[in-house]
């Protein structure tokens, strides 16, 4: 039989902000006053509004408020916390961590949830993202802000969707609003640092990247290079439509100061290639 906190200690250790905090285990919970936090063992979770945290163990780290705590105002409860002046600020999570959203899955090794600042961050082996539509994937760690709506994959970030490929060292995913199924997947996508993008038929590589998911349209900027077969095109700017498999490659960004020329490099054969011929200061297309 599952074990959770008293009704009394759910209530004065509520988690800062809005909203309960259940917290519930199968082998139990440890309770250490003078560190001042709850150890949940087996199978164990915490749940707060449409989110939870599921874990091997979890770790409670709770504090006195400021609240009317000394004022007299307080009540002892049976289980020994005092109602309304304590409050857990952080959970960590160890072993098989699985953050469950409305419509977002995130997995882990380790994970903390910072309470106050409504994010979890993830660390470990196989660190994975699940979206409606979207899977994204890190090495270093997974960062999920609730109030943001957003996600950030660190250390050979990777984004999936179907055969589209968005890589980068940081990706930030966006999320966007439910659709009539009450299902939401990632709006918008920001890549930083060698950022690469690839379907069945091209490879385009970049400084940085903003992928908008609705138009499937792909910027790049810097040094932006795209692939298809043995061609290249280099340049400063790109847009890829990943829906059409039209890409425009520029010197530039629209509106830059500087205009930088558009160079081709084409394997020699390939007549039949869709590329341009001659390419000069304006942009390419392929």
């Amino acid at each position: 039989m599952p074990a959770t906190l008293p009704p009394a200690s759910a209530q004065g250790l509520s988690g800062s902000g809005s909203g309960p905090l259940q917290i519930e285990a199968e082998e139990g919970l440890e309770w250490r006053r003078d560190e001042q936090l709850y150890i949940a063992r087996g199978n164990a979770k915490a749940t707060r509004g449409q989110l939870t945290v599921h874990a091997d163990e979890l770790i409670a780290h709770y504090r006195k408020t400021d609240g009317n705590a000394g004022a007299g105002n307080a009540t002892s409860t049976d289980s020994g916390a005092t109602s309304g002046d304590t409050e857990i600020f952080r959970i960590d999570a160890v072993g098989n961590v699985r953050i469950v959203g409305e419509n977002e899955t995130a997995y882990g090794d380790r994970g903390t949830y910072d309470i106050d600042q409504a994010v979890v961050v993830l660390t470990g082996e196989d660190l994975r993202f699940e979206a409606a539509e979207e899977t994204i994937t890190a090495e270093d760690s997974l960062e999920y802000w609730r109030a943001k709506d957003m996600a950030v994959a660190r250390g050979n970030a990777v984004a999936l969707q179907g055969e589209r490929r968005i890589a980068a060292d940081v990706l930030t995913a966006y999320f966007g609003e439910a659709d009539e199924n009450d299902q939401r997947g990632v709006d918008r996508i920001e890549a930083f640092d060698n950022v690469r993008i690839s379907t069945k038929e091209e490879f385009a590589r970049g400084d940085k990247g903003v992928y908008n998911a609705k138009t499937e349209i792909a910027r790049l900027y810097g040094d932006v290079k795209l692939t298809r077969g043995d061609n290249q095109l280099n340049g400063g700017y790109a847009e890829v439509n990943l829906k059409t498999g039209v890409s425009k490659l520029m010197g530039a960004p629209p509106n830059a100061a500087e205009r930088n020329r558009v160079k081709a490099l084409l394997k020699p054969e390939g007549k039949g290639s869709e590329m341009p011929e001659e390419v000069g200061s304006g942009n390419g297309s392929q």
